[in-house]
């Protein structure tokens, strides 16, 4: 498979992960609330969705907006490889994902209204939410790297 569908493809799979990690996690009282959570919430708080397609719709509404952001982050993924070729996938991937946490969570979301900004949030829920973004990008890279065609990998 070309490097950008094997990530895009890569993208969705780790989507479904942590998405699966989350809720398990949260039900098992493993992690506290989650990221997903607080996804509903604002997007509730935003357009009050839960009053016309309750919280099923509003997760799942969530969920397709999580998966859209994972397709879209992995979308990078191979130019990252290319760019460090001799980086082991799971370092590079890791690196990716706490950059992506580091923007999009510890800036954008705060912003947004999202979250409350994760010197507010705590260390637990700050590293359970760092934990995850490396997760996703681990999962990515490492389905990325199986399904792209040996001959398109970068030396």
């Amino acid at each position: 498979m070309k490097p950008y569908k094997a990530a895009i493809v890569g993208g969705l799979v780790a989507g479904v992960v942590t998405t699966l990690v989350m809720t398990a996690g949260r039900k098992s009282g493993v992690l506290g609330r989650t990221l997903d959570r607080d996804a509903v919430d604002w997007i509730d708080d935003t357009t009050g969705s839960r009053a016309v397609i309750g919280e099923a719709g509003t997760t799942a509404v969530e969920f397709v907006n999580h998966l859209g952001a994972s397709a879209a982050f992995a979308a990078a993924w191979p130019q990252l490889r290319r760019l460090a070729p001799d980086v082991p996938v799971p370092l590079l991937a890791a690196a990716y994902g706490t950059a992506l946490y580091a923007v999009n969570i510890g800036g954008i979301a705060p912003i947004l209204g999202i979250t409350e900004g994760e010197t507010a949030a705590g260390a637990r829920k700050a590293s359970e939410r760092w934990a995850v973004h490396i997760l996703q990008t681990v999962v990515t890279g490492l389905v990325a790297e199986r399904l792209t065609d040996e001959e398109l990998r970068p030396e």
